[in-house]
């Protein structure tokens, strides 16, 4: 491309100049050839000044060069211009770098507006899963709640960082609800572990009484013995379920030595057995219609009245027990079942306690009861009299008793 003349001049001495809006300026000093060639020279390297800001100006529209970049890369051609070693429009080559300045501080400021956008949707959706952990933190659904927080620092990763004093204080209150929650979940657990091995302490020393009585001869007060044992485990409440079965199977165990000793010795009684079974049998059945439980204080109620007449009933054929006595377990382990579903409401020990005084209540009573109709029976009304008197009041401390078991939900 040949030089353009009415941008520059080389004169006498070999030293060039370049026209400006501010009038000419020493481009440098040309020894080397004609003026024609100096000029040429030095509006190459115009020309060049011009390819750069070209695709500098592409760049900044077109890629996302950083506005950092693009400034060092203005500043740098700018330089260049400012220096007048070219010979050219310079004054032109200004503008298009000043019109690029702009551009790419007007992109600094939507880039900085966007950010801002961003840091707004990054604090809120943090504060929202703050929020949410806080809530959480109060929770007793143990698993679902934990589950939830696991989610929750997942989400919180996922999120850019804030400025650090917000970032720090928003993630001071998402850790405190998590460690909070932990803390709740780690004390509820072990209150119900204390129970459980509360519970397994007490029958483990009910296996080792039941153990002590199966070599008994003694058949009557030992099956009553049995009968007692019997209470204070339903009333000891689980143990941990890794021992709750082993414990069961050594409990009945040590029972059915008893009871199948009892049995060889009263063989002749296979026909009451027989007979026993029969009406084990309709007990299991009407047992069995308890299932499923929709009405927790109604079955206990009916299942307990069902039990004391089927402990009430004696053994059945050694072949027939484990079936029979099958059928029955497996109808209170699932009354176990729903009343552990209530366990968080309701007081086991206090229930306990309740149920095992209205227990005794009741035995005195039907006790009583039987005492006066024999006297009255025999004719001695004096007798009859006192017993009813004393029937009547533990009459009403069962009714009080009964009335304060269902408060607790029995």
């Amino acid at each position: 491309m040949s030089s353009d003349p009415s941008w520059g001049r080389v004169d006498e001495a070999g030293t060039v100049y370049v026209r400006t809006a501010d009038g000419e300026k020493v481009v440098g000093s040309w020894q080397a050839g004609s003026p024609e060639e100096a000029l040429a020279y030095f509006t190459r390297k115009y020309e060049g000044l011009v390819v750069e800001i070209s695709l500098l100006e592409r760049r900044v529209k077109t890629t996302d060069l950083s506005t950092k970049d693009a400034t060092t890369a203005i500043e740098h051609l700018r330089e260049q211009v400012d220096a007048h070693h070219a010979v050219g429009d310079l004054d032109a080559l200004g503008r298009r770098l000043d019109a690029l300045t702009e551009a790419v501080e007007k992109r600094r400021e939507e880039r900085k507006a966007e950010k801002a956008q961003q840091n707004e949707r990054a604090r809120r959706s943090k504060e929202e899963l703050v929020a949410e952990a806080e809530e959480l933190a109060q929770s007793e659904q143990w698993r679902s709640a934990g589950e939830r927080l696991r989610a929750l620092v997942e989400n919180w990763k996922r999120l850019p960082r804030l400025d650090r004093k917000t970032d720090d204080e928003l993630w001071r209150r998402f850790s405190h609800a998590r460690s909070a929650f932990s803390k709740r979940r780690k004390a509820h657990f072990a209150q119900l572990d204390a129970q459980r091995e509360e519970a397994r302490q007490r029958k483990e020393k009910l296996v080792a009484e039941a153990q002590a009585l199966s070599d008994s001869r003694e058949w009557g007060p030992t099956a009553a013995k049995y009968r007692d044992l019997m209470q204070e485990w339903k009333a000891a409440g689980r143990a941990q379920r890794e021992h709750e079965e082993d414990l069961w199977q050594r409990f009945r165990s040590a029972q059915d030595v008893f009871f199948q000793a009892r049995s060889e010795v009263f063989a002749e009684r296979d026909v009451e057995q027989r007979e026993n079974l029969a009406r084990k049998e309709e007990l299991a059945a009407e047992a069995e219609k308890l299932l499923p439980v929709t009405d927790l204080k109604s079955a206990r109620s009916a299942f307990r009245g069902l039990n004391e007449r089927w402990d009430a009933v004696g053994h059945v054929p050694r072949d027939a027990r484990a079936r029979i006595e099958g059928r029955m377990h497996a109808v209170e382990r699932a009354i176990q079942e729903a009343e552990e579903a209530e366990w968080r409401r309701t007081n086991p020990e206090a229930r306990a306690r309740a149920a095992g005084l209205t227990g005794q209540l009741q035995d005195a009573v039907d006790k009583l009861r039987g005492q006066a109709e024999k006297a009255r029976a025999a004719g001695n009304t004096a007798k009859a009299e006192k017993l009813e008197k004393e029937l009547a009041g533990r009459q009403e401390l069962l009714d009080q008793a009964m009335k304060g078991l269902e408060e607790f939900g029995g």
